[in-house]
């Protein structure tokens, strides 16, 4: 894709030069890491925020060795020369206002329909043919094609239906995921996020399509975005990242001009990078500007690029994320929709692999919501890391290992690091196996 396309929308004054395009911007300083010294505020780093040891997203340089983090993960940043060294970052009042719309019911979640091995059939065609539809938006997209609003909205139904009969099985999906087709993949994953959000917090009917659907479109300026910087397996020159971070218009652009489209899905589209503390981009919004379906799409977004591995990076765990999301709260996140984002996942989601106590080695096929500490699993290596045979074991029905002990999960592993490829299990009939060897 040539760089003249990228701009079909963008209302940005820009020069080109025969070796990259510049821009000014106000407050700004392009600094080499070998440059920093102590007393400089950093605000933008030459890569994501989450993929540094720094939680803050704006710091004073307090000691070298934090110009040293800086040296070991950046090339260069952006420095403030109007902070002066008192400033620090900090957090919102203890008490800033979190919802827009303050008539969500924070009760219960409604019930599961169906049972995961009834629901997950469907699920997977639901899954495989929204997937190819979000792929063929963006081709279209980066073709100079507008967006099919239509079969957007019919394609969230589906994914609405199924998820309130089993969030779980569209969560399990989730999982199967390919850093090659990243993109398209986390559009749908955030849609899935969002609707699983929505339905945890009890979203009505039409709220949990219209959260969908902001999902689902937040990214689709990327595809205006050229592949050489959108897949750049290494970091981005400063020019590129502005290029990168130019997605956000140009989705709203892309989006305002869909015929019926839903106007949260444009606002959510051009907002979705913006944080609680006012330092987010495009624009700069606080926690009083942003909506509510901003809010629960950004939560999704940052989730599964956190969970996702990356040209750039390995996707760290369910539990390395909430705690990153957790840190967040307050600042970036809204913090009473973070607490319900890990309640609906659960501690142990669906689809990741868990050590045992009897140092097997199991995936989490379904959350038991009475005791969510004891969901379904699946053992898939013995204590000797060999595979065994696949069958569903209810922990709720606490049963004992082979010393007569109780059966519990230790905790979240990775499952690169035994070997264990999700889809390939998949693809190999993995549930259907295991629904079929059950007891229970």
């Amino acid at each position: 894709m040539l760089l003249k396309k990228l701009w079909p929308f963008g209302k940005k004054k820009i020069t080109r030069t025969s070796d990259a395009i510049k821009y000014s911007v106000p407050e700004r300083v392009y600094t080499p890491v070998n440059l920093l010294a102590i007393g400089m505020y950093v605000i933008e780093l030459d890569r994501p925020w989450l993929d540094s040891p720094f939680l803050f997203q704006g710091f004073e340089i307090k000691d070298e060795t934090e110009i040293m983090q800086l040296k070991d993960c950046c090339d260069y940043v952006y420095i403030d020369t109007t902070k002066d060294r008192k400033r620090r970052p900090h957090k919102l009042e203890k008490d800033p206002p979190t919802l827009i719309d303050t008539n969500i019911d924070f009760g219960t979640p409604p019930p599961k329909l169906s049972r995961f091995d009834k629901e997950i059939g469907h699920a997977e065609v639901v899954h495989k043919q929204v997937g190819e539809l979000v792929s063929d938006f963006m081709e279209r997209i980066a073709r100079g094609q507008g967006v099919d609003t239509k079969a957007a909205k019919a394609a969230v139904a589906e994914c609405v239906n199924s998820i309130l009969h089993s969030p779980d099985a569209f969560l399990w999906l989730n999982q199967l995921k390919n850093k090659d087709e990243y993109t398209a993949q986390h559009s749908l994953n955030v849609c899935v996020l969002s609707i699983v959000l929505g339905r945890h917090i009890n979203f009505s009917m039409e709220n949990l399509n219209n959260v969908g659907l902001c999902g689902m479109m937040h990214d689709m300026g990327k595809m205006l975005v050229p592949l050489q910087i959108l897949n750049k397996p290494g970091r981005l020159e400063p020019d590129e990242m502005e290029i990168m971070r130019s997605h956000a218009s140009l989705g709203y652009e892309l989006l305002k001009s869909s015929e019926g489209m839903y106007r949260g899905a444009v606002d959510s589209a051009h907002s979705h990078h913006e944080t609680l503390d006012g330092k987010g981009y495009p624009n700069k919004l606080n926690h009083k500007q942003l909506s509510l379906f901003t809010r629960v799409v950004t939560i999704a977004d940052m989730y599964d690029a956190i969970t996702s591995d990356r040209v750039y990076q390995k996707g760290r765990t369910h539990l390395e994320a909430t705690s990153i999301m957790s840190d967040l709260s307050g600042t970036h996140l809204d913090g009473n929709l973070v607490v319900k984002f890990i309640e609906a996942l659960g501690v142990y989601p669906p689809g990741c692999v868990v050590a045992m106590t009897n140092e097997c080695i199991a995936i989490v096929v379904e959350v038991n919501e009475l005791v969510r500490l004891r969901p379904k699993i699946i053992i898939l290596l013995d204590q000797d890391q060999q595979p065994v045979q696949e069958e569903v074991i209810n922990l709720a029905d606490m049963p004992l290992d082979d010393r007569g002990n109780l059966l519990t999960i230790r905790g979240i592993v990775k499952a690169q690091d035994y070997g264990i490829d999700i889809a390939k299990y998949y693809q190999q009939g993995i549930l259907q196996k295991g629904f079929s060897h059950s007891k229970s």
